[in-house]
């Protein structure tokens, strides 16, 4: 996708244009799946953008909740960021190792303290590397910097407000998951959780926002993806998948295509999936149902 927008998506041209720039700071948010054998900081310490941080996000987490990466208390926020060197005044570019997949949620962890100054590396490190652009393996020096946020509480919500929203339908709940696991029909990757969906969500896997090169689409593209799944735009969005990881590609598609009312359920199907008493919908709907 062709834009470089400093607070939702820039391309690999412009980072590394922008290296340069001493208020710039660039952050590795990679993750990835327990089952994936995959060890994100192993490989953020092997290679990574020139002057890059790595952000956690796992360890920048609310460890008082039992969900995992839940949003973290805004002075955790503030302490990690002031450690890494990350402050008021700066542009933050946020990129990971699968090309678009963790960095999202990052880029809404920032949006959610009230920190509009970052963007995601439009392909991120894949398309980074596929360049011949520079990387290395050395820690870059840390400065503490004085960082302010106001908590944005409109970006997120809880199992109660989306419980109220799947039965009033005021709201589209929208399910990054692939199909199968919206279904029912293939397995969740965490042990304990129930197959299916949230009654009367949607689901857009968050793979059909994404071209061939991983970059994402163009913001037509985007649109159409929204509406075949059957979402209204017209309506607040509520974005949902496994553990409110990927549902963060939906808000910044979202974000993309002008609709700026939207948020992240945080415990996503990690939560939903875990408790008996919440309703659990299994037969895929029709589209527009």
């Amino acid at each position: 996708m062709a834009i470089d927008d400093p607070k939702t998506l820039v391309s690999t041209d412009w980072l590394e244009t922008h290296l340069i720039d001493p208020d710039l700071r660039v952050l590795d948010a990679s993750w990835f799946m327990p089952d994936s054998g995959r060890n994100a900081r192993a490989e953020y310490e092997a290679a990574h953008v020139p002057g890059a941080r790595f952000f956690d996000i796992d360890d920048i987490a609310d460890t008082r909740s039992t969900l995992p990466h839940m949003a973290p208390p805004a002075e955790m926020f503030i302490s990690r960021m002031r450690a890494m060197g990350i402050g008021d005044g700066h542009q933050v570019v946020v990129y990971d190792q699968s090309g678009i997949f963790s960095a999202p949620r990052v880029w809404w962890n920032f949006r959610l303290m009230g920190k509009h100054d970052v963007a995601v590396l439009d392909g991120g490190f894949p398309k980074w590397l596929a360049e011949g652009r520079p990387v290395e393996d050395m820690p870059p020096i840390l400065r503490d910097r004085h960082i302010t946020v106001q908590r944005h509480a409109d970006l997120v919500k809880d199992v109660t407000q989306v419980a109220a929203a799947s039965k009033l339908g005021d709201q589209e709940i929208v399910d990054a998951r692939s199909a199968g696991r919206f279904a029912g029909v293939e397995p969740e990757p965490r042990a304990g959780l129930r197959g299916g969906h949230i009654p009367g969500s949607k689901n857009l896997p968050f793979t059909e926002l994404l071209a061939a090169d991983g970059t994402m689409k163009p913001v037509e593209a985007l649109r159409a993806a929204f509406e075949a799944a059957g979402v209204n735009l017209r309506k607040p969005i509520i974005s949902s998948c496994g553990s409110g990881v990927t549902a963060a590609v939906l808000d910044l598609a979202l974000e993309l295509i002008g609709h700026h009312n939207h948020a992240v359920y945080d415990g996503s199907w990690s939560e939903w999936g875990m408790y008996n008493d919440l309703r659990v919908a299994t037969a895929k709907p029709e589209k527009g149902a």
